[in-house]
C-alpha cells in the first residue's frame, strides 16, 4: 500500500464522505496526508479539531496553555465537569484519539510565542487560529506570512463571528485589522460574554472551509471576510484588499 492510500477500515470509516460526488477517494487521501495546527483548544478549537478528526485529517496538533474551568463547559463541547483543572490541549487530544484511531494527534500545553512560533508553524499545511487574544493572532499571522503557510482565522464573541483565509499571495490579518485599531484586549469571551452556540457555528464553518482547502484545494474565502450575525441569522461575505503599508505583506515581496 502506498503512502496516503486508505485502508479498508478507513474506507468504511469515511464511507459517507467518499460517497459524495463532490468528494472522492482522491480527496480523502489528500486529507490523510495533511498536517494542521490548531491554535487554541477553547470554544472554537474544540469543535473545529473534532470535526477535522472525524473527517480524516492525517495529523492534528493542538496548542493551548490554559486549563479547563467550569465556565468553559457552557460552550466548549469536548469537556466535562470531571475535566476541570486538566490542560485543554491534552484533554482534547485524548478525546480525539478515541474518536478516530486512524489519524495522528499531538498537543502542546504551552502558548505560542515569538521564540517557538516558527518551529510549530513552518511545517504545517494549514494553521487554524481559534485563540481569543489579539497579540497571539498578530503573531500567528506574521509567522504564517513569513513561512508562506496558509492561515484560516475564526473568531466568535457574543452572537457574532468572523472567518477569513490568508494565503501566500493574499492580503493578511494585519491588512484587514491594522494593529493600531486592535489594541483593546478587553473584548473577549471572559469579559464580553458569548452565547453557547456562537463559537460552535463558527467552528463548523472553519472546519468546513479547511476541508474544502485540504481535500479539494478550494479557497472560497480567499481575501474575503465572512461575517455571521446570530441575532438576525444573516451571513455576509466582504472582499478586502492588501494594505500597501502592511509590514508583513511588504516583507513577503521584498
Amino acid at each position: 500500500m502506498s503512502w496516503g492510500q486508505l485502508t479498508d477500515e478507513e474506507m468504511l470509516f469515511y464511507s459517507r464522505q467518499i460517497l459524495l460526488p463532490e468528494w472522492d477517494i482522491e480527496a480523502q487521501e489528500k486529507l490523510k496526508l495533511s498536517n494542521v495546527l490548531m491554535i487554541g483548544a477553547g470554544g472554537l478549537g474544540c469543535l473545529t479539531a473534532e470535526l477535522l478528526t472525524r473527517a480524516g485529517v492525517g495529523k492534528i496538533t493542538l496548542m493551548d496553555a490554559d486549563q479547563i474551568e467550569v465556565s468553559n463547559l457552557q460552550r466548549q463541547v469536548a469537556y466535562f465537569p470531571e475535566d476541570v483543572g486538566l490542560f485543554k490541549a491534552e484533554a482534547l487530544a485524548n478525546r480525539l484519539r478515541k474518536i478516530n484511531p486512524y489519524i495522528q494527534v499531538e498537543y502542546a500545553n504551552e502558548r505560542l510565542t515569538e521564540k517557538n512560533a516558527a518551529e510549530w508553524i513552518r511545517a504545517q499545511d494549514l494553521v487554524l487560529d481559534g485563540c481569543d487574544q489579539f497579540e497571539t493572532r498578530y503573531l500567528v499571522n506574521a509567522v504564517c506570512c513569513e513561512h508562506d503557510v496558509p492561515l484560516l482565522s475564526a473568531s466568535a464573541i457574543g452572537l457574532e463571528g468572523q472567518l477569513f483565509m490568508v494565503l501566500p499571495d493574499t492580503a493578511c490579518y494585519s491588512c484587514l485589522f491594522p494593529r493600531v485599531d486592535q489594541e483593546d484586549e478587553s473584548r473577549r469571551c471572559a469579559s464580553s460574554g458569548v452565547l453557547a452556540t456562537t463559537p460552535n457555528v463558527m467552528a463548523s464553518l472553519q472546519a468546513h472551509h479547511a476541508l474544502l482547502y485540504l481535500g479539494l484545494n478550494q479557497t472560497p474565502l480567499k481575501q474575503k471576510l465572512l461575517l455571521w450575525n446570530g441575532k438576525t441569522m444573516q451571513q455576509r461575505i466582504l472582499a478586502f484588499e492588501k494594505d500597501p503599508s502592511c509590514p508583513h505583506c511588504q516583507a513577503r515581496y521584498e
